[in-house]
């Protein structure tokens, strides 16, 4: 009897699991307690490095901290072009011009007549921050976190394992701490440099910090800037401060629209420079503290992070205005309604495209961008050129959003190189503008966007996006150094035009004349993935034109950066997206005091050209229109023929969203949208259970193949134990 019954545990089993099966799909990525739960599933590829406001300046971190930090202002998230408008502050800032004796001047004076602008900023009351331990005050009213033993420390390893949580309200004081931490000596902002030209008194201030620094007892990092007064920033009231700005600087208000100019209070900074959390790895640049809609509660970056709704987020509403096609588009279906829609965000890392575009199909993430390998499974053209989804990707409900991104993606050149930048000596210079000349010829950027991108995009003819002011379309706006206008459009020019270039440069056909070696030339970029590899290929082959031998360097975003800070790469590429829409914002990208080496700044390439530097400076203050126009005109000429940069091409954003998406909107000048967006989660859930119900009458024919196969054994050992016993019966 015990082996017959042994006998019937297999079968047994395998109906248990085909009965298991029904209940639940087994490809499903996540915890079946989450099914019916409000959570947005989104994907990153490259791990952040910085998520301290005053440092972060990557897409890949802003897509983070714009939704955990508020500035004062943002941009309106349906209305077209961008418009600012409050988030936190009561209003728009208010703007006042004085001279050099202190005297207000006229709204409509001569920007040659202000010696400075002072904006007048007032915030909302009644805003509080998310729950965190740096808040929490003893029975003494003490800081109960701020000066942590090595007992308790033993007992933390990650900011949850605080037991207490508190929050305070947020104050005018806070928004001047993170001013002041611009010019913090160990933070190194990006936007310093560029900063400390504007706003009064923050280059002097940059050294006062950096002596006290040096004067501070070793091992004590905590530098409290509350007791060192800033003179380009005033405290008005609890609600209230004012900047002064150095002349006249329009596009200071859109810089208080980004994290920059968020509030830090002085309790997180003080909590985080505990040399004990510190080495936990629990900073500001890891934990971050805001007002925003969502707080950061798992920053797991090689595998998840995870942004929870803010139980302490003041009232904020979805826009009720629009677009007039906003209302047809479903975008003002939710006006007025309390702001986040949705609870949790699950950020997975993807490496790989493959599996993050089988994972979106199967529903289990919400939208998705669209390789290259993808496009023509998902894309399909009709009428004038105009794009739509394919007729698979319509019946599952999945549409395409398009739009063209105020973004431009480039190959620099480090101007610094001896062989590819300035040189030393006037021949050197000459060499080597002829070197990027030619090779800005023979990288065929058109043959790119159509083999790589699919068609999405527009070879750039300089920095500025389109879209943009100062951008001019047509005969005007081409490179001449690299087209020629031929039947109404513009035509790159022959390789042997850069073939001649690069012999004049003393390298005929890639031989160096000096040394008769070959030309090696050395390609620095972040680390890929095998779809990107044959990017990569078509890249040598481009620079193998010119007989010139491409060597690629490959590393992590993370150490890429530095090599870029500290001017050890040759080539590289990069992009730039618009952070507010003026054409300052791309032009200032090659700006000689925005150097990355020395001056921390933006000017990756670390060109510095004093002409352009002037015509710059000159521009910048300037109203758009017709006398704007002319100065950018000559900065582009100048930049065409110096070529700092391969200008490369500016993109078109295609995304996939699943018809449980809603409120989606693309830009990329506006960062904190997720607050606007909005899940259907049944259908959802509903959606995912129909495309990934398994197929199991292939399991089901197994086992019943099993069980067939099973009874002529399992008759001919019952025969067999029945005649025994019988036997047995006998002879007894």
């Amino acid at each position: 009897m015990i082996k017959i019954i042994a006998s019937s545990v297999l079968p047994l089993l395998l109906l248990t699991l085909l009965t298991g099966c029904w209940e639940s799909n087994w490809n499903n990525p996540y915890d079946a307690e989450d099914a019916d739960k409000n959570i947005l599933y989104s994907v990153f590829s490259e791990r952040p490095k910085h998520l301290d406001p005053v440092q972060s300046y990557s897409s890949n971190e802003i897509q983070f901290t714009a939704q955990i930090y508020e500035p004062p202002l943002q941009y309106h998230y349906l209305k077209r072009p961008f418009a600012l408008i409050p988030l936190t502050a009561e209003s728009i800032p208010t703007i006042k011009f004085f001279n050099n004796q202190g005297v207000p001047l006229p709204v409509d004076v001569q920007p040659a007549d202000i010696a400075y602008s002072v904006y007048e900023v007032s915030i909302k009351p009644g805003i509080f921050y998310q729950p965190h331990p740096a808040f929490v005050k003893n029975e003494q009213e003490g800081w109960q976190y701020h000066h942590l033993n090595d007992q308790e420390l033993r007992l933390i390893n990650e900011l949850s394992d605080f037991r207490r949580t508190a929050t305070r309200e947020l104050t005018a004081e806070d928004y001047i701490y993170q001013i002041k931490r611009l010019a913090h000596p160990r933070l190194h902002s990006p936007i310093y440099g560029l900063m400390a030209d504007y706003i009064v008194g923050l280059q002097e201030y940059a050294q006062i910090l950096r002596q006290i620094d040096q004067e501070q007892s070793a091992g004590k990092v905590f530098l409290d800037l509350r007791k060192y007064p800033l003179k380009g920033v005033e405290l008005v009231d609890a609600y209230t401060y004012r900047i002064k700005i150095k002349g006249i600087y329009p596009q200071f208000l859109y810089w208080l629209a980004m994290p920059f100019f968020a509030p830090i209070p002085w309790e997180a900074d003080s909590f985080y420079s505990q040399q004990g959390l510190i080495q936990k790895n629990i900073t500001l640049d890891w934990y971050p503290v805001g007002t925003g809609p969502y707080m950061l509660t798992e920053n797991n970056p090689n595998l998840r992070m995870i942004l929870q709704r803010n139980p302490n987020f003041h009232d904020e509403h979805y826009p009720s205005e629009g677009l007039p096609e906003d209302t047809g588009n479903g975008l003002l279906s939710d006006a007025g309604k309390k702001l986040p829609f949705i609870d949790k965000i699950v950020f997975t890392r993807e490496k790989e495209s493959i599996p993050r575009w089988n994972k979106f199909l199967q529903g289990y993430y919400d939208a998705t961008g669209i390789g290259s390998d993808s496009f023509d499974q998902a894309v399909q053209l009709v009428g004038q050129g105009e794009a739509t989804v394919t007729d698979e990707m319509a019946a599952q409900g999945i549409r395409l959003e398009t739009t063209v991104a105020v973004s431009t993606y480039y190959m620099g050149f480090n101007m610094l190189d001896p062989i590819v930048g300035d040189g030393g000596n006037k021949f050197q210079r000459e060499s080597a503008r002829k070197l990027r000349q030619a090779i800005s010829i023979a990288v065929d950027y058109e043959e790119f966007i159509s083999i790589f991108a699919n068609g999405r995009g527009l070879p750039a003819q300089s920095p500025i996006a389109p879209g943009i002011a100062g951008y001019r379309d047509g005969k005007k706006g081409i490179n001449p150094v690299v087209y020629d206008w031929v039947n109404d459009r513009p035509q790159r020019k022959s390789i042997q035009v850069a073939r001649a270039l690069l012999a004049e440069a003393g390298y005929p056909n890639g031989i160096d004349q000096k040394t008769g070696a070959p030309l090696i030339l050395y390609f620095d970029v972040t680390a890929r993935s095998s779809d990107d590899r044959s990017k990569l290929d078509w890249m040598r082959k481009q620079f193998n034109k010119l007989n010139i031998q491409l060597v690629i360097r490959s590393t992590d975003y993370n150490r890429f950066q530095d090599k870029i800070r500290k001017g050890n790469a040759q080539i590289f590429e990069w992009g730039w997206n618009a952070d507010y829409p003026d054409p300052e914002n791309f032009l200032f990208l090659l700006y000689g005091p925005q150097r990355k080496v020395g001056n921390n700044g933006e000017n990756a390439a670390n060109y510095d050209n004093p002409e352009y530097n002037k015509l710059f400076e000159k521009m910048k203050d300037m109203q758009d229109g017709p006398k704007r126009q002319q100065i950018i005109d000559r900065m582009l000429e100048i930049l065409r023929y110096d070529a700092p940069w391969l200008w490369g091409y500016h993109p078109k954003d295609y995304g996939l969203y699943h018809s449980w998406y809603q409120n989606v909107k693309l830009n990329r000048i506006s960062n904190n949208n997720l607050k606007y967006l909005k899940i259907d989660v049944n259908k959802r859930e509903q959606m995912r259970r129909e495309w990934n119900d398994p197929i199991l009458w292939p399991i089901g024919g197994v086992v019943i193949l099993l069980i067939v196969c099973f009874i002529p054994a399992f008759t001919s050992f019952y025969r067999r134990e029945n005649s025994a016993a019988i036997g047995n019966g006998i002879s007894t």
